[in-house]
């Protein structure tokens, strides 16, 4: 019997990335799970793949920055599946335009705060009560080790650092009922999307400064646990979905390879 048996989990951007990766392994461990997600055919994709797999899964095409969307989207889920037991809100990133506050447009600021705080939050407010009368779940938001120091992208960390303050209130605001709310707070994860960004030589795609990538490069040779994949981030997300982490509620994970732990060798002199 899988690890996650019976529950059913409702993934925010599971058509690609740690959010798909984390959609398979529940699938393994024998969850139902739903599949939001914006672009029907990363979705559709996703879905397949699951099925393909012996899985019972469902693509729901899904704004998450839109209070309706999200509403309509979780009661489907749950129109389908009779409950909802794991919560997981993983769309998000940051931007190339994410550059120091006074040189930023707000149009960047806006964006960002909407993918990375208001979604979880209009998940959250939509999910939980499905949770409740569950008798309870498990709550996953996603963080970030910049949430966790000061370095870089003032917008992105604004956000993810609201996602900290947020899980913890989550957590002790809903014990009482049997939801726990956990965060995963990541450095450099091997994604579509940052390989795309820190790694394509097409030069027609939008990357960040020399600056910024000299400093990934060494960040990368100090820490050469901090780039991890998808994977690394579904096996946890797995274990806070099941009840091996029953007792683990208000906690944030920095699976990030020891770089917000030893910050200061991440700060090349001069």
């Amino acid at each position: 019997m899988g690890r996650l048996q019976g529950k059913v989990a409702f993934i925010t951007g599971a058509g690609a990335g740690i959010a798909k990766a984390s959609a398979l392994a529940f699938i393994r461990e024998g969850a139902k799970v739903a599949l939001a997600e914006i672009k029907p055919d990363l979705g559709r994709a996703t879905e397949k793949q699951a099925r393909d797999a012996g899985g019972d899964a469902v693509f729901i095409e899904t704004d998450v920055t839109q209070d309706t969307a999200v509403k309509r989207a979780i009661d489907a889920a749950v129109e389908r599946y009779g409950r909802l037991d794991i919560l997981m809100n993983c769309v998000g990133g940051s931007l190339v335009e994410d550059v120091p506050v006074h040189k930023m447009d707000l149009a960047v600021f806006d964006r960002t705060i909407a993918l990375n705080l208001r979604h979880p939050f209009l998940c959250c407010r939509h999910g939980i009560p499905h949770m409740i009368a569950g008798g309870g779940g498990s709550i996953i938001n996603f963080s970030t080790w910049l949430a966790l120091i000061g370095v870089e992208k003032p917008a992105y960390a604004a956000a993810k650092g609201g996602i900290v303050s947020f899980t913890r209130t989550l957590a002790a605001e809903y014990m009482k009922d049997g939801i726990r709310a956990n965060a995963i707070a990541p450095a450099t994860v091997r994604t579509e999307r940052s390989i795309a960004r820190w790694e394509s030589k097409d030069s027609s795609a939008a990357k960040p400064s020399a600056a910024v990538l000299a400093r990934n490069a060494v960040s990368r040779k100090l820490f050469p646990f901090s780039v991890a994949e998808s994977e690394d981030m579904a096996a946890i997300a797995v274990f806070l979905a099941s009840d091996e982490s029953r007792v683990i509620t208000g906690t944030v994970i920095p699976a990030d390879g020891g770089r917000s732990a030893c910050f200061k060798l991440y700060v090349p002199e001069g």
